[in-house]
């Protein structure tokens, strides 16, 4: 592969020619109720398939479900019947974003953007579909070679949260900020659309237990901890740091990276060498 051409302009193919579809679709069948996926959610938010596929009967991908969905839902319907008694095609985003391995990056991360998701799907030769999420994209980070650093990331101010905030202003927060990931006043510890899906399937059984969820307090949720680091690593090793995490969210100093501010450097023109292997 020539040296002196930007991630931006190689295609997925290109880039990732032996594992570009390892990472199948996870895929729920329309009719089946909110529930159902919801526990499917806690086991693949912020995993290399991030999202779920519905499908029709014909098993074509009709839709996207993932913590947007759910929390959008919680917003407008914040009851039990938002789980039994609604199908996932009532709440799923229709037309996934397709790509194939003929798609160049600087295509998809415009896909992704225009979207407000880093999710598309691409068909495999097993004859489905294969999941693209910001994690897979940490597969092609770690094989740049750059001398960007995190300290040439932009600095995102902390979206926090305190102890006894409620769901509703927690959820509302992470949607005016866009952040998926929100930290705890003070601390390195953090809620995300995954542990409040946990905590709603398991904690409050879909929430048969509470009639004021939005009113509720967000410390009935288990909080997890972003990885505190102290040097200022190259672009490609913070990648390959998270591609090893189940659930990749680092803080250096002042700066808070997650998979998306991989995907989003890897469009700079100065980021050219890449190994494949």
């Amino acid at each position: 592969m020539p040296q002196n051409i930007p991630i931006a302009e190689r295609t997925l193919g290109e880039l990732l020619p032996e594992r570009l579809t390892w990472s199948l679709c996870v895929h729920i069948d329309k009719g089946k109720e909110v529930w159902v996926v919801t526990g499917m959610l806690v086991q693949y938010l912020e995993s290399a398939t991030d999202s779920i596929i519905v499908r029709d009967k014909e098993h074509n991908p009709i839709g996207t479900i993932g913590g947007k969905e759910i929390m959008e839902n919680l917003s407008k319907n914040p009851t039990l019947s938002l789980f039994y008694g609604t199908k996932v095609e009532d709440i799923m985003e229709p037309n996934p974003v397709t790509v194939s391995k003929e798609t160049k990056y600087k295509d998809l991360m415009n896909f992704w953007k225009e979207r407000g998701r880093a999710y598309a799907v691409i068909p495999n030769e097993w004859g489905f579909y294969s999941a693209i999420s910001a994690q897979k994209i940490l597969e092609i980070g770690k094989r740049c070679k750059t001398n960007l650093t995190i300290e040439d990331l932009p600095k995102k101010k902390p979206v926090t949260f305190k102890k006894g905030d409620t769901f509703g202003s927690v959820i509302n927060s992470m949607f005016d900020n866009k952040a998926r990931k929100i930290l705890l006043e003070g601390s390195n510890k953090y809620l995300s659309d995954r542990l409040i899906i946990e905590a709603i399937s398991e904690k409050m059984k879909h929430l048969k237990e509470t009639d004021d969820f939005l009113n509720e307090s967000v410390d009935i949720v288990d909080l997890e901890e972003a990885k505190v680091i102290g040097d200022n690593l190259k672009i490609n090793e913070v990648a390959s740091m998270m591609h090893d995490m189940a659930h990749p969210f680092i803080i250096y100093k002042d700066w808070l990276v997650t998979p998306w501010d991989i995907c989003k450097v890897l469009l700079s023109p100065e980021i050219t060498e890449y190994v494949v292997k």
